[in-house]
């Protein structure tokens, strides 16, 4: 082959990576900005309303509006024999307050007053951007004022799940948690766009820092100059190292969603925190494969940093 081919077919390979990864960047990006919406329908907040009424749980429908004008919804649940505290309970990427209904019955049932939001861009929460924290901790900051200004309640603690603990974990440099813990949370969202690249193909963040590298950053560029989001910004590790609240991380160790070497990294740069790893346990399948265990980690997590009892 003589050289002049040679170049020519690098210089075509070259054009055609780039060509994909600026149009996977930008599919990607968009996406993951836009994630499906799961509708939080008649039947199911109906149904809800009724395991209230058998639990002898107040329900009411909440809801605060955002610096950006978005307007956010929530149920507030109170339970008979109320304990002084609150829990604010976040739920994961493309689900909606359904989603946190197990932890809130946990807590409802030791007398914690629960907040189920729904995330903005989720559930019927206005907004049609996920942003992973960057507006979403400006939220919870809201959902937070709330509570104090309603109920005063001795302690407000945080619970959140996958992206939801990702977004708790952001917030805590300005709110004044007693206590959170975090299941299944990403560190930084650099580091979990590196997962997803290798995902497909079963593989580890390796290939996004690497072969898929230009995509990574090109979906990072498009976020910035097409939406004005800072995605580098959204590092709940970064959250969790400005901020003096207590912090609980659970793992499962199988989780394949996002890995566990998420929360070993937050943990090992803040150790302040601690961390359960759980063994057998998928992505956010915690409460599933140690049932006695977590509630004995999480309520003891929450007891132990409560300003009520300590009075």
């Amino acid at each position: 082959m003589s050289a002049s081919r040679r170049t020519r077919r690098i210089l075509l390979a070259a054009i055609l990576y780039a060509a994909f990864s600026i149009v996977v960047g930008i599919f990607v990006a968009d996406g993951s900005l836009r994630p499906a919406r799961r509708p939080l329908a008649d039947d199911d907040a109906a149904a809800m309303r009724e395991r209230a009424r058998a639990l002898g749980v107040e329900m009411q429908e909440e809801s605060v509006t955002a610096g950006d004008g978005t307007v956010l919804r929530a149920w507030r649940l109170r339970p008979p024999k109320a304990n002084g505290n609150e829990v604010i309970a976040l739920h994961g990427l493309g689900d909606n307050r359904l989603g946190t209904r197990g932890y809130a019955e946990l807590f409802l049932a030791r007398g914690y007053t629960v907040l189920m939001p729904d995330a903005r861009a989720h559930g019927v929460s206005g907004g049609s951007l996920a942003t992973y924290g960057l507006m979403e901790r400006d939220d919870i900051a809201r959902w937070f004022e709330l509570l104090e200004a309603s109920d005063h309640p001795g302690c407000v603690f945080g619970f959140g799940e996958s992206m939801g603990a990702a977004q708790m974990l952001q917030s805590l440099p300005a709110l004044k948690f007693c206590a959170v813990v975090a299941e299944s949370p990403f560190a930084t969202f650099r580091e979990i766009a590196y997962d997803r690249m290798g995902q497909p193909f079963h593989l580890g963040p390796w290939v996004g820092r690497t072969l898929l590298r230009p995509v990574v950053e090109i979906g990072i560029l498009r976020a910035r100059w097409k939406f004005g989001l800072d995605m580098d910004a959204v590092s709940p590790d970064h959250g969790v190292q400005a901020s003096a609240v207590p912090v609980l991380l659970i793992h499962g160790q199988e989780g394949s969603n996002i890995p566990v070497r998420h929360s070993r990294m937050i943990h090992e740069r803040n150790l302040r925190t601690e961390l359960w790893e759980v063994p057998g346990a998928d992505h956010c399948g915690a409460l599933s494969a140690a049932p006695q265990e977590f509630e004995r980690k999480v309520m003891g997590w929450f007891a132990e940093h409560d300003a009520v009892s300590k009075k």
